[in-house]
């Protein structure tokens, strides 16, 4: 379970210190691709491998499914953590998040989140007056 929000720097190699906590769930590897609203979604080998079977059982006859395993795949780069614990993000990757230096992971149980800080900061901003809401609305059938 990926709990917690972290500020590491993005290096002028793309590459990011992973916290510490979470380096022994994603020894086995990662996959980083592209999340919604902008940001990027990490997840570890297994979990990702496990998603897109559930995905490939969408059928290739309707035009979204197949537009979103294509943006799903296109965008992801399996990799793993050196032994410094960095983790490179490509740059097709950066891009679309519009990372630069300061950056913001977050903890999304079952993933980790990558996110530029400053758009970080306006989307939890933003969230943050609806979220009592937001618990009655996604439990509302409990």
């Amino acid at each position: 379970m990926f709990l917690g929000t972290y500020t590491p720097k993005l290096d002028e190699k793309g590459r990011f210190f992973l916290p510490a906590k979470f380096r022994e769930e994603l020894d086995e590897g990662l996959v980083i691709t592209r999340g919604q609203e902008h940001c990027l979604a990490v997840y570890p080998m297994s979990t990702f491998v496990e998603m897109t079977r559930e995905i490939a059982k969408g059928s290739v006859s309707v035009k979204k499914v197949r537009d979103y395993q294509r943006m799903l795949a296109a965008g992801a780069s399996d990799t793993a953590a050196d032994k410094q614990g960095r983790v490179m993000v490509p740059p097709m990757l950066r891009r679309y998040a519009g990372l630069g230096k300061e950056i913001v992971i977050v903890g999304a149980i079952t993933r980790l989140e990558i996110w530029d800080a400053a758009k970080w900061e306006e989307y939890s901003t933003a969230q943050e007056a609806d979220f009592a809401q937001m618990n009655e609305e996604v439990f509302a059938d409990e």
